[in-house]
């Protein structure tokens, strides 16, 4: 059976075995609107699930997000780069809020995310953006857990834009918030109110000097002030890099104090909430009594539960009330 027809059981066995060459395959299915496609893409995620595994996915799930033209491109660029040359395979899922199709007007900016043609250790898809502006498609948060069996890394790009800071932080294991320095970036995100979502915070364009070294400098005043201990780094694009090698170190080290299998369980309860919203809209969420209603329902079920078995939960509790 060739990729293009492959079913949600076939698929995930694939990647079980660490198949890096079904990830389209994958993507393709997880995005596909058929009714068909829809119970396939369920039984994928089943037999992906923890109960399945016997454990969570060993695959990190990073969130990268930040402003418009802060330099994430270039960022990732030199942190697959650095990825690849410790051996660890890369899936980076680049979110386009431009279109609900791949290849919206930022598809351009991905393609400056650099790896080797020949490289099949990386694959980079840009996927669709959710309903609402810097939100997540039920699709990429799927994608993310999917591909996190058989990839090391697996990274979600967002614009830093409307529901996308918090949206990441619900799937991601680790987020990572990019903010430029001497742009109001730094000043902007003071002001967000979102101080609690990123797990590492980088200043962007370190080879400025001064004012890089002020904007980290505010950044850690402003977290000390809350009681955060969130790490803020500054790093440079810019041939050869500086501070990513202490990027990734970062990441990995926020991931090793991690407790996987609650993180874990609240992006699949998220996950099968945000697929219960976008088939059922504001009156299905109405039924459950509201979303925080429904998220505390769910904070009551078994954790080890896949998002197939969640969101038929959550339709079966609708149906009731």
């Amino acid at each position: 059976m060739s990729d293009g027809n492959a079913d949600g059981r076939e698929l995930a066995a694939r990647l079980r075995e660490r198949d890096l060459s079904v990830a389209p395959a994958v993507l393709n299915l997880l995005e596909n609107g058929s009714s068909r496609a829809r119970e396939q893409s369920a039984e994928l995620l089943r037999e992906l699930s923890p109960a399945a595994l016997g454990a969570e996915a060993p695959g990190h799930i990073v969130g990268i997000t930040g402003p418009p033209g802060v330099g994430k491109s270039s960022l990732l660029s030199r942190l697959v780069s650095h990825w690849r040359s410790a051996g660890r395979s890369v899936a980076v899922l680049a979110v386009d809020p431009t279109s609900r199709r791949s290849g919206g007007a930022l598809l351009g900016d991905r393609a400056r995310i650099e790896v080797g043609p020949a490289d099949r250790s990386v694959f980079i898809r840009s996927t669709a953006a959710g309903g609402r502006l810097g939100g997540l498609a039920p699709a990429t948060r799927a994608a993310a857990a999917a591909l996190s069996v058989a990839f090391d890394v697996v990274v979600i790009e967002t614009v830093g834009v409307g529901q996308s800071e918090t949206e990441v932080a619900d799937v991601a294991d680790t987020v990572a918030v990019v903010v430029q320095p001497g742009s109001g970036d730094v000043l902007q995100f003071l002001k967000a109110g979102i101080m609690e979502v990123p797990d590492v915070l980088v200043v962007t364009k370190s080879d400025l000097g001064r004012i890089a070294t002020r904007a980290v400098s505010d950044l850690k005043a402003a977290l000390g002030s809350l009681g955060a201990n969130t790490e803020v780094l500054a790093v440079s694009s810019v041939a050869p890099g500086q501070g990513i090698d202490e990027l990734s170190q970062a990441l990995d080290r926020h991931c090793g104090t991690l407790d996987p299998a609650s993180r874990r369980a609240a992006a699949r309860r998220a996950h099968a909430l945000a697929d219960f919203a976008a088939e059922y809209g504001e009156r299905g969420l109405r039924a459950l009594g509201g979303r925080r209603e429904a998220e505390r329902w769910l904070n009551g079920l078994d954790p080890a539960l896949d998002v197939a078995s969640l969101t038929d939960a959550l339709e079966e509790r609708a149906g009731a009330g």
